[in-house]
């Protein structure tokens, strides 16, 4: 399974980026407070800092430490294929790096502490012909006897040798650390006093709660809490919470088992299914992307950009009040259904035992569907009555549709291949992806719930939601996965409006008009596409009472929810798989599991009225 992941992003990328890490044995705790960090940015030849073009980069590392803490920082922002070696530097020969080294840029990590002889033969081994980022911590002394060659075009160094530090160096590479200090003393003849350029942040940092002026005790003690009751009860076997404030992941903590045998436990990279959360991750930002763009009118009807559904009793609703739920549409459809006859047996014409040309879509080992359903499910949608009532009534059909329109408006035939090429590569989000199977061992991804009425087997690895999986797991009403630190990286670019790294992804006043609430004047508190807090709170409330006004995000059936409230600058990610192993478990509702923990992050900072 590792070898096809790694097959996949090699036809992805366009160059390389290798880290070299030499022992960096580091033994120090971070500091906690608010304290300016001593980093210094003495060289930026070119300004390959901060590095750019994440979606055509692959980074490989080969560390030579038992230390992982600059190799662990720089893998959350890009892909790092880690390879452990226990090697001097003087071991190295003078045509090592001729052999390995020949694609674009390539980070070394030196700590001047615990590295051995042989730093100076080794960085004048890096050849001129490639690009090259120094960053070096601990150990003046050091730095003194070192000359740097012209060719190298960044050198990053600090003084410290802590965590915190090694973990900061590797944020400034890629722009998740805001770099303005200048050299007090020389370090060299080539760094001088008053050396140091500077360079501003663009992308999440990591830092703690303190730094965050958030009361760090109250966070962690109340959700350690509130996770290990949950847990006792079974609310759900596992969770994962990611706090982002102020562009930066200040928590990020996971807590039980992916199952309720406990020999798995859950861990911070693990990947989950977002569920509903896929809509407005997926199809949502194409949306945007196209609103941005002026590609997609709000006002058109349906019929104009999915013509299938002309002729219907929904061909003239605009897309306005579709996106809003406020169009009368059916919630769901049971489409799994209408492929078994009234005996229970599947129709020979809808999924056969064995794949075929005709019979391509997966759905387990043993069930594949006829290539032609996705047009029934279209068929379904067309002839779907209205609700009786107008208002506010959730409905995923329009989502359905989405991969197909979307497709279509930007002439491109992969709606999959479009999201990670417009969106989550170059986020630097690469776990992000339909399918997940495909690219990653089980072992890091959540399992769902048992499945005993459709597909009969335990669901790992692929889509929960049964639409979706006749649709071949590609669908825009659920079927993305990912981790909580890459929903991060697009939840952060909301909260920023559409600014992410540098990059204006998606324009400000379209991410505003989507986020604004749309029909409140007939008591209907969603955006377009986005959730919104209910518009007067009380107790069945799905978010804290402290959410601002502008806030807006979603929640996923399988247990997931995404919050973003660009008042204070807050990102706001809660993971669990409570259908495991069954979806009637219903805890999380009942306990308000979800936004009791979002309550307390914001008491951590905000003042008592």
């Amino acid at each position: 399974m590792a070898t096809n992941r790694k097959s996949y992003l090699s036809v992805m990328r366009q160059s390389m980026v290798y880290y070299l890490l030499f022992f960096g044995l580091i033994t120090s705790s971070p500091l906690n407070g608010q304290k300016a960090l001593d980093i210094y940015l003495l060289k930026n030849d070119q300004t390959i800092l901060p590095l750019q073009g994440l979606a055509n980069s692959y980074l490989e590392s080969k560390i030579y430490s038992f230390d992982e803490t600059f190799d662990n920082t720089l893998s959350k922002y890009s892909i790092i294929y880690s390879i452990k070696e226990k090697k001097f530097i003087p071991e190295f020969k003078g045509d090592w790096f001729i052999q390995n080294l020949t694609d674009s840029v390539y980070i070394f990590g030196v700590d001047l502490v615990r590295s051995p002889r042989g730093i100076q033969t080794f960085l004048n081994q890096i050849p001129d012909s490639v690009q090259s980022v120094l960053c070096l911590w601990g150990d003046t002394l050091k730095m003194k006897t070192l000359r740097f060659p012209e060719h190298i075009n960044a050198v990053v160094y600090s003084p410290q040798f802590n965590a915190e530090h090694v973990s900061a160096l590797a944020q400034v590479v890629f722009g998740g650390q805001p770099v303005n200090k200048k050299l007090k003393t020389d370090i060299n003849e080539q760094f001088l006093s008053g050396s140091g350029l500077q360079m501003e942040k663009i992308r999440l940092g990591y830092t703690d709660l303190e730094t965050a002026g958030m009361d760090a005790d109250l966070v962690r003690d109340s959700i350690f809490a509130i996770a290990q009751a949950a847990i006792q009860d079974s609310v759900f076997p596992g969770m994962q919470v990611l706090i982002a404030k102020d562009g930066n992941v200040v928590y990020h903590e996971s807590f039980g088992f992916h199952t309720y045998d406990k020999i798995q436990e859950v861990k911070t990279t693990d990947i989950y299914d977002f569920a509903s959360v896929t809509k407005v991750t997926a199809g949502l930002a194409a949306v945007m992307k196209l609103h941005s763009d002026e590609k997609f009118d709000l006002e058109q009807p349906l019929e104009y950009y999915a013509p299938a559904m002309a002729r219907s009793n929904k061909g003239k609703i605009p897309l306005r009040q579709i996106l809003a739920h406020n169009a009368r549409l059916q919630s769901w459809i049971a489409y799994w259904t209408t492929a078994k006859r009234k005996n229970g047996k599947w129709k020979g014409r809808t999924v056969k035992p064995d794949s075929s040309k005709k019979y391509n879509v997966w759905l387990t080992d043993d069930m594949w569907l006829h290539n032609g359903y996705k047009k029934k499910i279209y068929k379904m949608i067309k002839k779907s009555p209205l609700n009786e009532e107008p208002g506010y009534v959730y409905s995923g059909l329009l989502f359905y549709l989405l991969p197909e329109i979307i497709e279509v408006q930007n002439n491109h035939p992969s709606f999959e291949n479009y999201l990670k090429e417009t969106f989550y590569q170059p986020l630097g989000a690469f776990s992000i992806t339909h399918n997940p199977y495909q690219f990653y061992d089980l072992d890091r991804i959540i399992p769902t719930e048992r499945d005993t009425f459709f597909r009969m087997t335990q669901l790992h690895g692929v889509v929960h939601d049964e639409g979706a999986a006749m649709m071949g797991g590609v669908s825009s009403n659920a079927g993305l996965f990912g981790s909580a630190d890459d929903l991060a990286k697009l939840a952060q670019m909301y909260c920023n409006y559409g600014s992410y790294g540098g990059t204006q992804y998606i324009s400000s006043s379209t991410l505003k008009e989507f986020a604004s609430c749309q029909y409140c004047e007939e008591d209907n508190r969603r955006g377009l596409g986005f959730d919104r807090p209910l518009i007067e709170y009380d107790s069945t409330s799905h978010v804290a009472q402290s959410v601002s006004d502008e806030s807006f995000g979603h929640s996923g059936y399988t247990g997931t929810f995404v919050w973003i409230d660009p008042t204070y600058d807050l990102v706001y990610i809660f993971f669990s798989n409570r259908v495991y192993p069954t979806r009637l478990n219903r805890k999380l509702y009942t306990q308000n599991i979800r936004p009791r923990i979002q309550q307390v992050i914001y008491d951590s900072f905000l003042k008592p009225q």
